[in-house]
């Protein structure tokens, strides 16, 4: 690359806030010439660095603001260990078309069988890829907009969490919800239907969920809007957190 050229990709990289492609385009440039690559493909392989590079760095400070309780992707799931799943029905989720999309994905199955790891790993490849990202447990997000009723500002509240693209709620189902909590539930469902997504995890299928709001005809209501647009993946087997202990544990039952 002549010094006339490198000093206006230089000067046009600064401009763009491209730093990357300051760094590489010359180096690019030498292997282009030496592999016979087309002008589009020098093109390409420039920009790409610059966006992977752009990634890398704002798609740690997602991760983090996401408040995920761990970092889990994909390569860290077992699916020898769970085989009711298809690896390809979760990989086809990772392109993210479901967020573009503004559609909801609900994992439902027992303890222990990588719901939270799954739902946690689509959370951080959408964080990783641009996306606004937010991961609480479902009492922990009725809480907040029970904070948010008391100072009356519920519809404002509800509307920040709106402008995220993603919000995953975990565990909906461990811990019943009272008619306040479970009215919230539904507005928090409501406020995002057809507008922006959710990942849903939990420990009980939907038959079940009357016994979580008390509510049937509520519960209706909320099942319609969350599964109108949504993935649903169901979840079987042992919870692999015991894999390996089952007769362990079996044992100190019948000795205790």
């Amino acid at each position: 690359m002549s010094a006339k050229a490198a000093s206006e990709v230089a000067f046009c990289a600064r401009a763009l806030k491209a730093p990357r492609v300051r760094e590489l385009a010359e180096t690019l440039a030498e292997r282009a010439r030496e592999e016979g690559w087309s002008y589009e493909a020098y093109l390409a392989a420039v920009l790409g660095e610059e966006v992977a590079a752009r990634e890398s760095h704002g798609g740690a400070a997602r991760v983090k603001a996401a408040r995920f309780p761990q970092v889990k992707t994909l390569d860290d799931f077992d699916f020898a260990f769970q085989r009711s799943l298809k690896r390809e029905a979760v990989l086809h989720l990772t392109q993210l078309d479901f967020l573009i999309e503004h559609k909801n994905v609900i994992f439902l199955g027992p303890p222990g069988t990588g719901k939270t790891h799954l739902s946690i790993a689509l959370g951080v490849q959408a964080a990783r890829r641009g996306h606004r990202v937010a991961f609480a447990s479902a009492q922990q997000w009725v809480a907040r907009l029970a904070a948010a009723k008391r100072q009356g500002r519920l519809d404002e509240e509800l509307e920040r969490i709106g402008r995220l693209p993603l919000i995953v709620v975990d565990e909906v189902g461990y811990i019943p919800f009272d008619p306040e909590a479970a009215a919230l539930f539904f507005a928090l469902v409501s406020s995002r239907y057809e507008r922006s997504s959710i990942i849903v995890s939990s420990n009980k299928t939907f038959s079940g969920w009357a016994e979580i709001f008390g509510d049937p005809v509520a519960v209706a209501a909320l099942v319609d809007r969350l599964v109108h647009h949504a993935e649903v993946l169901v979840l079987r087997g042992d919870s692999y957190r015991l894999k390996g202990k089952g007769k362990e544990v079996l044992q100190g039952e019948v000795d205790g």
